[in-house]
């Protein structure tokens, strides 16, 4: 049976395999595999309402999900999201990403965030396909930005408004 649920640092090290295979497989722009460490300090930095989720199915993580703040700090973004959703390159086209996508959308929604964006590699076209289908446009392209030695990839930002409610929790600054 498959579930999402938040991730835990014990999912650190699958969170690490899936990323690292997406690596291998050009569809990040990291270029270097990332340890368990590495996720687990990325992790420790996703506090709620931002968050990372695991899809597993018969105690194995099969995907994960993150949303991610938006240039923190700046108070003015604050209701903008980044979600990014990776799948184990043995379960892709099983409607995994889907799930993932879907939950992310319902808990940014339900958090109150009003903007939500993905950034991914212009060749992503399954990814792209993806987004769309969950109602997500093309807001941003940076042509050839990308360089896996010597060739050169775009990225492409793809974005939805899910709610144009002010956030009242967002702190004033302090002086």
């Amino acid at each position: 049976m498959r579930s999402i649920r938040l991730a835990v640092g014990e999912d650190c090290t699958a969170i690490a395999s899936i990323y690292n295979d997406a690596i291998s497989h050009q569809r990040s722009a990291d270029m270097d595999p990332v340890s368990t460490v590495n996720r687990q300090e990325w992790l420790a930095r996703h506090t709620w309402p931002h968050a990372v989720f695991v899809l597993e199915e018969d105690g194995s993580v099969l995907g994960w999900s993150s949303i991610s703040p938006y240039r923190p700090g700046r108070r003015a973004l604050a209701g903008a999201v980044e979600v990014s959703y990776y799948v184990d390159y043995e379960h892709h086209k099983k409607g995994i990403g889907a799930a993932l996508l879907s939950h992310a959308i319902d808990h940014s929604i339900s958090s109150g965030f009003d903007t939500i964006f993905a950034i991914l590699l212009d060749d992503n076209g399954p990814s792209i396909a993806l987004l769309e289908k969950f109602g997500f446009e093309q807001w941003g392209h940076l042509p050839g930005i990308a360089n896996f030695d010597g060739k050169r990839v775009g990225q492409v930002y793809y974005g939805r408004t899910v709610n144009r409610q002010a956030r009242t929790d967002i702190p004033a600054a302090s002086g």
